[in-house]
This record gives structure tokens, sequence and C-alpha cells, in this order.
């Protein structure tokens, strides 16, 4: 009988409406925290929104250089994740927005086209959120450690030396990194002392900055108020340090261009005001003003088009895990997936290209003290700002000051101390590593999907080639040192037929599989043959310590003969056709 009505709803009815609020909570997390939102969390995400700003536009000017692409798109780029991430991330550090890799990315795909890379980031968006919605976000787990240390490795290096060029003021440079790295040298003498003077000194002034930062650490309770207060003021500038140094960089630019000196690289002119709100382009025009198809442009975009999306998940989830360890919560992984996915569709209508997590930002998100993912829209308001009221601004941005910042942000992904770990661990590891590495200089999406290929090829070969233990106790022990799969079942049979069959007389053995789960038919038919085999022979085959699991599928299948004990000794005990040691 149902419960009488309390207050006007009845308990069934109010356990579905729970049910219908959780189901809306998974989907919507700002659910969880909004209701709960107070005056010291909106003090904390202000500051942090407004530093992570301050990082944001001098970085997204910058990476959109490394896409090929006009610096306002790094902007265009840099608003509608802090949005869409407040309602749907899981994550309160996560800022989502351009990064280095991910414009590397783009750019060898779209090779400086706008529109291609605007109908991009719709295309990983809609690929993004549907593996949230299939809940394939497994997929990610396929891509080994060594595989992603090796490509961040080699995508540091291509995207560092990329911006040598601009340090040195050098024009004409093709975007090929072999290529690159020959014309770069070929055209030192080139070089533009303007140019180098200032990236020199912006690239100096960035790692002093850095290495202040780090050095500081966090005031002692007991130090004198001007002491703290001296070392948080410290603190606040070298975080805000890449928006210092092209502000400052900027002004030297401006002011050497008031009296007709034009010594810097500069920006030039850039779009004027907020991008215009409209569906992606699924057409592109060529020079020669030919028309090409949204099949056309997606066949271009080839095996990049799975690479990509991929990537922009695993940057972004393996952030996200690093801060929901470090500061005690934990993260949907399949959430986040829709999170990212959303903003590249949403972000593709206000020409935005494709976007992930950011390392750094999120970094200086978690360091400053954000308490909620509200932060990133303080940080969409800066940029907003940026694009309405800045835009004419950003003309004498010099571009050898945006080289600075880029080099300084992607050198701590050049982490050659994990070869190191990688060599004392496990080094086949370092195989897989060594492929995506080397195969990225030729084309990153080549040296992604080849590791992926090796360290593949290295899990299977593992599943095809279990250890086998083998000891002689007058009759063979075999154990099996891991699962039995169908790849296996080849090999576990040639060791046998060696062994035991093919042996003069013709020897009993006994299978220990207490490492094994679960098996399939490809298995159960290799062991009814063996079974038999044993039988022609006159020996016997006896299991051991299987399974609960795997026994009820050999007495499913009926195997004839099939002989089990619960331990190998038991099993040593049975007369196995030749006589036992006694």
């Amino acid at each position: 009988m149902e419960r009488p009505l309390v207050g006007g709803v009845s308990a069934r009815g109010r356990m579905e409406a729970c049910c219908s609020y959780s189901t809306l909570k998974a989907w919507l997390p700002v659910l969880s925290w909004l209701p709960r939102y107070n005056l010291r969390w909106l003090q904390m995400d202000l500051i942090a929104g407004l530093t992570v700003g301050l990082t944001t536009v001098p970085q997204a000017l910058a990476y959109a250089e490394v896409a090929g692409l006009p610096v306002q798109f790094g902007l265009y780029s840099a608003f509608m994740g802090g949005f869409i991430y407040t309602l749907l991330g899981t994550s309160k550090d996560v800022t989502l927005g351009p990064t280095a890799i991910m414009s590397l990315l783009c750019s060898s795909l779209v090779g400086g086209r706008p529109g291609r890379a605007v109908l991009l980031s719709l295309l990983c968006g809609v690929i993004q959120a549907a593996m949230a919605l299939l809940r394939l976000g497994f997929l990610l787990d396929f891509i080994s450690f060594p595989v992603i240390k090796g490509f961040t490795c080699a995508a540091a290096v291509t995207i560092g030396f990329g911006q040598v060029k601009n340090i040195l003021g050098l024009k004409g440079v093709p975007q090929e990194f072999f290529l690159q790295v020959y014309y770069t040298f070929y055209k030192i003498p080139e070089a533009r002392v303007g140019d180098v003077v200032l990236g020199l000194l912006c690239l100096t002034l960035l790692v002093m900055l850095t290495l202040m930062k780090t050095s500081l650490g966090p005031p002692c309770d007991d130090s004198p108020t001007y002491s703290r207060v001296a070392s948080r003021m410290v603190r606040g500038v070298a975080t805000v340090r890449n928006a210092l140094v092209v502000v400052a960089a900027s002004f030297v630019a401006f002011s050497w261009d008031a009296y007709g000196y034009q010594v810097f690289t500069i920006t030039g002119k850039t779009s004027k005001g907020l991008p215009p709100f409209r569906p992606p382009p699924t057409t592109d025009t060529t020079a020669n003003g030919t028309v090409v198809t949204f099949g056309e442009i997606v066949e271009d975009f080839g095996g990049g088009l799975a690479v990509i999306p991929f990537m922009g998940l695993l940057e972004s989830i393996a952030i996200a895990k690093a801060f929901a360890s470090q500061n005690d919560y934990r993260i949907d992984a399949n959430q986040e997936l829709f999170a990212i996915g959303l903003t590249n569709i949403m972000g593709s209508f206000v020409s935005a290209y494709p976007v992930t997590g950011s390392f750094g930002r999120t970094a200086v998100n978690s360091q400053t003290g954000v308490c909620t993912p509200a932060g990133g829209i303080v940080t969409s308001v800066i940029v907003l700002l940026s694009l309405a009221f800045l835009m004419p601004a950003f003309y004498y941005i010099p571009k050898a000051s945006l080289a600075a910042v880029i080099i300084c942000a992607v050198a701590p992904m050049v982490d050659y101390r994990v070869v190191a770990k990688m060599w004392r661990i496990r080094k086949l590891d370092l195989l897989p590593f060594s492929v995506t590495f080397l195969m990225s200089f030729w084309a990153v999406q080549y040296g992604i999907v080849g590791g992926m290929a090796v360290s593949g090829a290295m899990l299977l070969y593992n599943i095809a080639r279990p250890k086998l233990k083998v000891s002689d106790h007058g009759v063979l022990v075999m154990e099996l040192g891991s699962g039995l799969s169908f790849p296996a079942t080849e090999y576990l049979s040639h060791i046998i037929h060696t062994q035991a069959l093919q042996a003069s007389p013709p020897r009993s053995v006994v299978l220990d599989c207490h490492h094994v789960s679960t098996i399939d038919y490809s298995v159960v038919s290799e062991l009814s043959d063996l079974l038999r085999q044993f039988k022609l022979r006159g020996a016997v085959l006896v299991f051991s310590r299987l399974q609960p699991s795997v026994l009820q599928v050999l007495l499913a299948a009926d195997l004839p003969d099939l002989r089990h004990t619960d331990s190998v000794e038991a099993a040593l005990q049975i007369k196995l056709g030749t006589r036992l040691n006694d």
C-alpha cells in the first residue's frame, strides 16, 4: 500500500522526483554546487578568473600564431569554454581554451585557412559529444603513457623551434619541421636586429619571473605583515608575467613606430569587435575561386579528424584527473567529454578552432584558490572585453614577444627525465615513445598513430604469448602467468605438443589455471582438441584451480574426459597414465 501524502506529495512521488533530480544533476553538475554558493566562493572565483584571464589573452593570441591563423581567432576560441564548462564541467580547476598542442594539430590539418579551422571545431565537437553519449571514454585508455609523452615532447620541440623565426624576424620560412629547421639557419643573415633584441629580452624576463615564482614559497604565518604582502605582490606579478611582457613589448613597439622607426615585426591589423554568431562554413573557396565541398574538406582532413578529438579529450581529462587527485575530489570522465564536445560545437558558431583543457592556465586557476567552475565565467568576460575594446591595441604587439610567450609555455613539456624512468622501469616502453617522438616530426598525427600501433602490437603480443611456467613433478605442471584468450591458444597448444605430446613416451600435464578468469569459444575448442590428443596417446590433461566462471563454461561445453582439481597437489596424486614419483 502506498504511504499517505506528506505535504501533498506521496512517498513514491518524492522518490521519483529525487531520481529525476539526481539524473539532472548528473547532466548539469552546476546544480551540485550552485545551491551552496556563497560570498567567499564568489570572491575567490573573481580573483582566480581575473588572474587566468590576464594569462589567457596573451596566450590565446600567441597560440593562434601556432595554428597559422589571424591572432583574433585565438580570442574567439578562448571564451566559449568558460560558459559551457561552468554548467557541464566536473572539475573546479580546469579551464578550456586554445592550447599549444591543439594549435599545432590544427595547423597541420587546416593549413592556415580559418574557415576549415572553424569547421574542424564543429566536427571535433560532434565526435567528442557522441563519444560521451555512447560512454566511449574507455577508448582513451588504449593510448599509453609512453605515446603521450613521446607526442608532447615532440610537439614542444616542434612548436618551440617554430617560433625561432619570429624571434629572429624571418619571413618565408616553410611550416614543415625539417624544412623549417633548414631555412631558419639558412636565413639567419636576414635576421632583424630589433626583433632579436626584443625577443631575447622578453625570453629573459619571462624566465626570470618564472624562476622568481617557483623559488618564492608561501609566506610563513610568523613573517612580518609587510613581508607577506610583498611576497604576494611578487607572486602576483610573476603569475601574470605573460600579460606584462606583451603589454611592455607593445608599448616599446608603439613608441618606436610613433617616431617613424619600424624596427619590429608587429601583429598588424586585426578584426575589431566580437565575432558574429553564425553557423560554421561547410564549404571552402580556393584562391582561384574553386569551391571545395564539405565531403572534399572532410576527405582532406583524413585521419587527423580522429586524432584531434582524441588528443583533445586525452589532454583535458589527464589534466582534470591530476588536479582532482591533488585537490581531493573526483571527476566524471564521460561528463568531461560531453563538456569539451559541446564547447567545440558551440565554439564553431563564434569562429573558434578546436580547444581543450590547458595545463598551464589550470595550474594558475588552482594556485589562486578557485572554488568552483564559475571562475571560468570571469575569464571569459575578460576575453570578451578584450575583443570588444582592445583589438586596435593588438596592432602593435610584436611577434617576437608572442614567440617568447609560446617558447616559455612549451619548454616544460620537454620532460627528459621520463626517458630515464622508462629505462629503469621497463626498457621496452622506450620503443613506442621513440616511434611517436620521431614520427611526430614528420607529421604529428602520424606520430600518434604510429606510437599507438607499436603500443597496441606490444599489448597484443603479451596477450598472444602469455608467460608459461613449466615444472617437472613426474608429470609436467604448466602454470599460466596471465589470462587465456583466443590469440594465445596456438602458442599454448604448441608448447604442450612439443614438451608433452611429442615426448617419448608422451607425458601427462597439469594445467594450473588460477590466473585465468574468462575463456572464449576458440579456447574451449582448442582445449577439446588437446584432450582428444592426450587420450589418443595414453596420457592425461588435468585442469587445476579453475575459477568458478571458467569451470562453468567448460562443464557447459561438455568436454570429453574433462578432469579438474582444486589444487596442483591434488592433481599430482591422480595416477595419470604414467606412474608418478612416490
